[in-house]
C-alpha cells in the first residue's frame, strides 16, 4: 500500500528526491513519515508531515537538508534530500500514522502502523 521509490547512489554533497506512492486506501488525513536504517544500526525517525502538509518535522540530523512534502491529490509524499552526507546512507521507508491527532507529528516507529518497502539511499565520499 506504501511504495518508496527514488533511492541511489550520489556523492556527499549531492541530492536525491524520495517518493512514496500510496495506494489501496486514502492517505491524505494521515500524518506520514519517513524514517530510515543503516546497517548494524535501529530504524530512525527522519521527519514527517500532518495530513494537510502545514507542518513537518524533522530530526536534528537533518534539519536545515532535507524538506517533506506531500500531495494528497496524487496520495503521494516526497522526501527532498541535498547536501547528502555518507552518514545519510540507509534504507529510507516511508510509514502512515493512522491515530495522530490533528496537528501532532509523532516520532516513534511504533506508532506507525503502514509501512512501506524500503529504497536504499547510499552516499559516497
Amino acid at each position: 500500500q506504501l511504495q518508496a521509490s527514488g533511492g541511489g547512489l550520489v556523492q556527499a554533497g549531492g541530492s536525491l528526491r524520495l517518493a512514496c506512492a500510496a495506494s489501496g486506501r486514502t492517505f491524505s488525513t494521515y500524518v506520514m513519515g519517513w524514517f530510515r536504517q543503516a546497517p548494524g544500526k535501529e530504524r530512525e525517525f527522519v521527519g514527517a508531515i500532518t495530513w494537510s502538509g502545514g507542518s513537518a518535522y524533522y530530526a536534528d540530523s537533518v534539519k536545515g537538508r532535507f524538506t517533506i512534502s506531500r500531495d494528497n491529490a496524487k496520495n503521494t509524499v516526497y522526501l527532498q534530500m541535498n547536501s547528502l552526507k555518507p552518514e545519510d546512507t540507509a534504507v529510507y521507508y516511508c510509514a502512515a500514522d493512522s491515530k495522530a491527532s490533528f496537528g501532532v507529528v509523532r516520532t516513534t516507529t511504533q506508532v506507525y502502523d503502514y509501512w512501506g518497502k524500503g529504497t536504499q539511499v547510499t552516499v559516497s565520499s
